[in-house]
C-alpha cells in the first residue's frame, strides 16, 4: 500500500551504536565450539580470532560503480564491529574479489572465496546476473550467500518454487520495485497511456518491465509502445523515435546507469519530456554525468532508502560514512552493503557458530531486525519485508520523495 507524497520517517532503524549493543554484545545464544575450525555441516571457518567473510563484487567492468558502493559500505561496517570488539571477541576479516562485472569471473571468486579462503559467509554480487551465477557454488559448499542489491527472485527462488537454500538478500525483489513503479505513475502523476523502454537481455530489467506491466494494467493503464535495448548499446534513436510516435505521458526505463545515461540525454535531446522512470539501477553518480543535471528533471526511480531522510539514526550512518569517504554522502549501494555484514553478523552472532547451516538457519530466523534501509523480517523466500523509497532528480540531485510500505 503506497503511502501520501508527504516525507514519513522511517520506524527503528540502526545506528552503529544500538545496533552493536543488540546484535554484538550478548543476544547470541548456544556456544562458539565451531568458531575455531572447520565444521561438519559444510562452510568456511574462522582462523583464531579472525572470521573471515567474502566479498564478491564488481570493483571493475560495467558495474564497478555498484560493487564498488556495496564494498565501501561493507568496510565501514567491518570497521564499526571490529571497534566494538567484534563477534564474540573475534574480528571480522573482509575478502574482496573482484568479478569484474562478468558471470563467469564471478563464479569463479565464488570458488576461491569458498575452497581457498575458507569463508563463512559472502557477500554476494551486486547484480541479479552475477549473484544468480554464484547460487550453486553457495548450495554446493554450504555458504551462505548474501546480496544486498541483487533483486531477481530466482536469485532465491527457482522456476520449480524451491528455495536455494544458500542464498538471501538484503535488498527487495523486482516485482515490488515494478508495482512501486506502476503505482506510483498512476497514483501521483495521474499516467495513462505508458511505454516501457526496457534491456531484453537483462534479468534484473525484464523482471520489472513484467511487475510494471502487470501493475499498470490492472490499474487502467494502457501501455502504447514496448521497445528493447541490449547492455553496451549507444544510440537509442531508433526506439525512441518509436515510443515518442506513440505519444505516452509516461516511460518506465528498468535498466542500469551507463545505458540509462544515454537513455534520457538521448530522450530530451529528441523533445521527450514527459516523466520518465527506473529503479535501483539508475543508482550511480555516473548516471548525472552520462544524462546532465537537466535531462534528469522530471525523473524518478525506486531505492531502498534515503541519505536525505532527517531521522537521526541514519543521520548518524550519513555521518559515518562521509567522515570515512571524504564527505561523500553514501547512496543505497552504500547503505545495502553496510547493512548486509551487519545482517550476517547478527546471524553469526545468533548462531554462536560458524557453521554454515547454523548461520543459514539463522539469516532465515531474522524478525525485526533495525537495519539503515529499514526493520525487516525474512519471508520464506529469504527475502527481506521492508519499506522501499521514491526519489526525484532535481538539477542533479536526488530528492527524498515518498515512501512505500511492502
Amino acid at each position: 500500500m503506497r503511502e501520501s507524497k508527504k516525507l514519513k520517517k522511517f520506524g527503528s532503524l540502526l545506528v552503529a551504536s544500538s545496533l552493536l549493543a543488540g546484535v554484538l554484545a550478548g543476544c547470541g545464544n548456544g556456544d562458539d565450539s565451531s568458531s575455531s575450525g572447520g565444521s561438519s555441516s559444510g562452510g568456511g571457518s574462522s582462523d583464531g580470532d579472525t572470521i573471515k567473510i567474502g566479498a564478491n563484487l564488481e570493483l571493475s567492468g560495467n558495474v564497478a560503480s555498484y560493487g564498488s558502493s556495496i564494498g565501501l559500505g561493507a568496510e565501514l561496517a567491518v570497521k564499526e564491529i571490529n571497534d566494538a570488539g567484534g563477534i564474540d571477541g573475534k574480528k571480522i576479516e573482509l575478502i574482496k574479489v573482484d568479478n569484474k562485472s562478468e558471470n563467469s569471473e564471478a563464479t569463479s571468486a565464488a570458488i576461491k572465496l569458498a575452497t581457498q579462503d575458507k569463508v563463512v559467509a559472502m557477500l554476494a554480487p551486486a547484480t541479479s546476473g552475477n549473484t544468480v551465477a554464484t547460487v550453486q557454488i553457495a548450495n554446493d559448499n554450504k555458504i551462505p550467500i548474501v546480496t544486498g542489491s541483487g533483486t531477481a527472485p530466482n536469485i532465491t527462488v527457482n522456476e520449480d518454487g524451491s528455495v536455494n537454500e544458500y542464498a538471501f538478500r538484503t535488498c527487495f525483489i523486482d516485482p515490488f520495485q515494478g508495482i512501486v513503479a506502476a503505482n506510483f505513475a498512476s497514483g501521483e502523476l495521474d499516467a495513462k497511456n505508458v511505454a516501457i523502454f526496457a534491456d531484453n537481455a537483462s534479468d534484473y530489467a525484464k523482471g520489472l518491465a513484467k511487475s510494471f506491466k502487470e501493475t499498470i494494467t490492472k490499474s487502467g493503464g494502457k501501455v502504447v509502445k514496448e521497445e528493447a535495448y541490449v547492455a553496451k548499446d549507444t544510440d537509442f534513436r531508433t526506439q525512441l523515435t518509436n515510443i515518442k510516435a506513440a505519444n505516452p505521458d509516461f516511460i518506465f526505463i528498468p535498466g542500469y546507469y551507463e545505458e540509462v545515461g544515454l537513455i534520457v540525454k538521448q530522450a530530451r535531446e529528441m523533445g521527450i519530456d514527459v516523466p520518465l522512470m527506473g529503479a535501483d539501477g539508475w543508482d550511480s553518480p555516473t548516471l548525472i554525468e552520462l544524462a546532465g543535471a537537466d535531462a534528469l528533471n522530471n525523473t524518478f526511480i525506486t531505492n531502498h532508502y534515503s541519505a536525505e531522510d532527517p531521522d537521526q539514526k541514519i543521520q548518524d550512518f550519513v555521518k559515518a560514512f562521509k567522515a570515512a569517504n571524504g564527505d561523500k554522502a553514501p547512496d543505497a549501494f552504500n547503505a545495502l552493503g553496510y547493512d548486509t555484514i551487519y545482517y550476517i553478523a547478527d546471524a553469526i552472532k545468533r548462531a554462536g557458530s560458524t557453521d554454515g547451516e547454523a548461520i543459514k538457519n539463522e539469516l532465515a530466523a531474522t524478525k525485526d531486525l533495525s537495519l539503515v534501509t529499514g526493520t525487516f523480517s525474512v519471508d520464506e523466500n529469504h527475502n527481506p519485508i521492508k519499506t522501499a523509497t521514491v526519489l526525484e532528480f532535481k538539477d542533479g540531485k536526488q530528492v527524498f520523495n515518498s515512501k512505500v510500505n511492502p
